[in-house]
């Protein structure tokens, strides 16, 4: 495969499931009619609930979530990374804050369990306080799935700041990083772009980082402007500010070439 569209889905979900997974859907579908071959959902797209309210759509694997991303990704015969979903944990009050993909026969071809979890507090930068680690239990595997169009690295919005795992990702021949993203505002302003960048220039590889938009409650909102990337580093499609599907072409090609010319993957001193 010398090239991939990919489409990028931006979101503003609440705490309403039912409308969460229809909006889910037909922004897929939008960027599915605009040829994306790989589509991905951000973080907490079919439920995003207000700071310390309970997740009574928590669930498992099997059930219903990711019972509709299997449907979507067979219906429109598409690569479909599953944003996030708050997974059930048997005997746990805690759930894991989880990003599958799914294969164009809706076949689960990898899932991944957030590592590194939000606990911090932003007030004095105009923001809230958030414990992520008090509801979410942390995963504790880096995860690269194979597909026909190389290999996904899949991680989830705080792990941007981790370049660790990406090194690691990009280690196990990553050619594009997933990054569903939920960020804060205040946050966002002045660091998504510049960490998905860094990221996709690092590691000489796609970054493909699908976010949450606008105001989800009356206390929670989210930057928003989610992007595709290239290994240069270059912005390739950006939404804007409202809910919205994005896509771009990513030349595998191109990739490699880079990689050739500038193999600074291969330059490391450790």
């Amino acid at each position: 495969m010398v090239a991939i569209r990919v489409g990028v889905i931006q979101m503003t979900s609440t705490a309403d499931l039912p409308a969460n997974l229809e909006a889910a859907r037909s922004l897929v579908r939008s960027a599915a009619d605009n040829g994306a071959e790989f589509v991905a959902l951000p973080e907490n797209f079919a439920f995003l609930r207000r700071e310390g309210q309970p997740f009574p759509c928590a669930q498992g694997i099997e059930g219903e979530i990711v019972g509709v991303l299997r449907e979507l990704a067979r219906d429109h015969a598409i690569w479909l990374l599953g944003g996030t979903f708050p997974e059930a944990i048997p005997g746990e009050e805690r759930i894991h804050n989880t990003s599958v993909l799914i294969e164009p026969n809706g076949d689960l071809n990898a899932v991944y369990r957030k590592i590194h979890l939000f606990d911090v507090d932003l007030r004095g930068s105009g923001g809230g306080t958030y414990v992520e680690s008090s509801y979410v239990a942390a995963g504790d595997e880096v995860v690269v799935a194979e597909t026909p169009f190389g290999p996904v690295g899949m991680s989830i919005c705080y792990d941007l700041r981790f370049p660790e795992i990406y090194r690691r990702m990009a280690d196990r021949g990553a050619r594009f990083l997933a990054v569903p993203s939920a960020f804060t505002r205040e946050t966002g302003k002045d660091h998504w772009e510049v960490l998905l960048r860094a990221r996709a220039i690092e590691n000489q590889a796609f970054v493909v980082a699908p976010a949450q938009c606008g105001q989800h409650s009356p206390d929670r909102s989210s930057y928003g402007r989610s992007m595709i990337i290239d290994p240069w580093g270059l912005v390739l499609a950006r939404a804007g500010d409202r809910p919205s599907a994005i896509v771009a072409e990513c030349d595998l090609g191109a990739l490699e070439a880079l990689r050739s010319e500038l193999p600074a993957l291969e330059h490391r001193r450790l």
